[in-house]
């Protein structure tokens, strides 16, 4: 938004969610989107109801968006007891349409993930990456569970049956067959990765 504001829309004046937006500013503003929440992210809002009343409303306004967002969310509220057909629908247009979706039970949950996508917005994705200690057993470790289906306990299997990380990139696929745990999936995802050049 600009600055540190939620724009909002004109025709969302009647949304009786805006009342609940709280913790950061917001104003009314001349967007194409409902809501805009950073500079590159958008929201359209979309009811289940007002959906089912007139199923032609979103493709409109997805069409009016055209490639304006980045991030274009799609925040569906679910104010009716049968949404599961409705939320299969409108997450398959969102597929197509490269939308994001974002389910809300009520107004106050709603207005809480506008809320958090604008507190977030400049925030570093550091925030929910995995944290690896600046040691090297985590990074030994970091770097064996990066191949496909290796977890902790068969890190540490190749840790005690095969030795230092030199000796398991050079394995071969006998050795790792003696490993407790290991199938021919895992053994070949293990060799893939120190024999396939990279991408």
């Amino acid at each position: 938004g600009s600055g540190s504001n939620i724009l909002i829309n004109q025709r969302q004046r009647q949304n009786p969610m805006i009342s609940l937006i709280k913790n950061v500013p917001w104003e009314y503003s001349d967007i194409v989107a409902d809501f805009q929440v950073g500079l590159t992210s958008c929201v359209l809002f979309l009811s289940i109801r007002y959906h089912r009343l007139h199923p032609e409303y979103i493709h409109q306004r997805i069409e009016k968006l055209g490639k304006m967002y980045t991030l274009r969310i799609l925040m569906i509220s679910c104010d009716v007891d049968q949404p599961d057909s409705a939320i299969k629908e409108l997450t398959k247009l969102a597929l197509v349409k490269d939308l994001t979706v974002m389910v809300g039970w009520s107004n106050e949950e709603l207005a809480r993930y506008l809320e958090l996508y604008k507190k977030y917005e400049n925030k570093s994705p550091d925030l929910i990456r995995e944290r690896i200690n600046d040691d090297f057993l985590s990074h030994y470790s970091a770097a064996l569970r990066s191949i496909r289906g290796v977890n902790k306990t068969d890190v540490h299997t190749l840790a005690t049956h095969v030795g230092p990380f030199s000796a398991i990139a050079n394995v071969s696929s006998e050795q790792l067959d003696r490993c407790p745990g290991f199938g021919e999936i895992k053994i070949a995802n293990i060799i893939d990765a120190f024999h396939q050049p990279f991408r």
